[in-house]
């Protein structure tokens, strides 16, 4: 399978990273994120989620450090739009991600996939394609009771001890999640075993996105 190269050691990188919840960002691009780490890539990020609030609130802040440690920046950026009802909030939430822009230009932004079921999910995808029409926009899969998993086009190898930590951090991160059965470290690393044997990752294992559109050159 082809490699793209997009991020190498010693690459500056700025990143923008956007989850409807807490959680979201972590299981869908987290292993991707500490691994351009670890090689060295110089990452500059932007971490945002919409809806996190008390509880939440403290999970998304202290997860964003721990997976982001290393990084060459990081900011992060908590709202507290209603969970369940971002169809609704549209309106505020344009405006929001619209204050975004003041941040740097961004070589990549992560965001949900444009036909996820959950509706906060699709909502935050959409307005992130309104917001941003002129990005490498990368959208992630998130495991859940739907069954909505479709197929991907791009893939993120994952070195066998990525995946470790990525689950190290997100079940130790997230108590407020445990109680769900799809909240699972063999949920998350068989997830992560299918996509890695879809694109021949060296270790077994892979987050994969969806890219709808990219320039060449």
């Amino acid at each position: 399978m082809k490699h793209l190269g997009f991020a190498k050691s010693g690459d500056n990188l700025s990143v923008l990273c956007l989850g409807a919840h807490a959680d979201d960002i972590e299981i869908g691009a987290g292993g991707t994120l500490l691994t351009w780490i670890a090689n060295g890539v110089q990452l500059s990020v932007l971490w945002c989620v919409l809806s996190a609030s008390g509880q939440r609130s403290d999970e998304a802040n202290i997860s964003a450090q721990l997976f982001l440690h290393g990084a060459a920046s990081v900011e992060v950026r908590l709202a507290e739009f209603r969970d369940g009802f971002f169809p609704n909030e549209g309106n505020s939430i344009k405006e929001w991600m619209e204050g975004l822009k003041s941040w740097q230009r961004p070589d990549a932004i992560f965001t949900h996939r444009h036909d996820d079921a959950h509706q906060d999910h699709r909502e935050v995808s959409r307005l992130t394609w309104n917001t941003f029409r002129d990005h490498l926009i990368l959208e992630y899969e998130i495991p859940k009771w739907d069954g909505d998993l479709a197929r991907p086009n791009l893939y993120s190898a994952l070195p066998a001890k990525m995946m470790d930590r990525k689950i190290e951090l997100l079940i130790s991160g997230f108590a407020t999640q445990r109680s769900k059965d799809w909240f699972r470290a063999d949920v998350f690393r068989g997830l992560a075993r299918l996509r890695g044997i879809e694109c021949r990752a060296a270790d077994g294992y892979a987050e994969a996105f969806h890219l709808r559109k990219a320039l060449l050159g």
